[in-house]
């Protein structure tokens, strides 16, 4: 995934970003070894986890002030309300999660933490810093996935969570991600070095309460 401005990002916060991508509930999804009670439990949090961004991209339409930024925003807010919910719910089912299971779930304290986190950064900042927030989350998983499918040790025959890895590694979610890493360039254009490191302190933040939401899953936590 080409962006200079998310791999500047990520120089600042090498070793958390390493942590998160290489986070030990991602090597076990790699080898199938990953108990499938915490996939669940973190299958039912992504549920609420997605709510919360489409309430975040709402948020970016409101901070915009480009009738382009709009679009964009409504956009994405669309796409999680429309596609991706209910492809999530379609997911769950798969395993064994029905869909009236999903709408009286107690929010995990980790990913009550992000997603505030998320909507307090576009609240007091600008969409400039919503995006980053939410930059980790939405690039962080086509890294992941990308690295998923692309290594030796991957178990592809008989890994219950190989759909998964699909998911994250295909064209459509790679394109959609790529996409967003030029909307964040162009939104980062011409800062100065202070708002970039005000930028990067948001940015090594939301990468590690990423981390927590990964242990959120491994422990089955809330």
């Amino acid at each position: 995934m080409r962006s200079a401005f998310l791999d500047r990002l990520k120089a600042t916060c090498a070793e958390d970003w390493q942590a998160y991508v290489e986070h030990d509930f991602v090597r076990q999804l790699g080898a199938g070894t990953l108990p499938q009670a915490c996939f669940r439990h973190y299958l039912k949090q992504d549920y609420l986890f997605l709510i919360q961004f489409a309430r975040a991209f709402a948020l970016a339409a409101y901070k915009s002030e480009r009738l382009d930024d709009i679009r964009m925003a409504h956009g994405a807010m669309k796409a999680i309300l429309d596609t991706e919910l209910e492809l999530h719910v379609d997911f769950c089912r798969k395993w064994g999660i029905e869909p009236g299971e999903l709408e009286d779930l107690p929010e995990a304290t980790a990913n009550m933490a992000y997603t505030r986190y998320v909507h307090s950064a576009g609240m007091t900042g600008t969409i400039l810093d919503l995006h980053v927030a939410l930059a980790p989350c939405l690039l962080g998983y086509a890294e992941i996935g990308q690295r998923l499918a692309n290594d030796p040790a991957t178990v592809r025959d008989g890994n219950r969570y190989q759909d998964w890895i699909e998911m994250y590694s295909g064209d459509e979610y790679l394109e959609a991600a790529q996409a967003a890493a030029d909307y964040l360039d162009r939104l980062a254009e011409g800062i100065s070095d202070a708002r970039f490191e005000a930028l990067a302190r948001t940015f090594r933040d939301a990468t590690r309460l990423e981390i927590a939401f990964w242990q959120m899953g491994l422990d089955r936590s809330l």
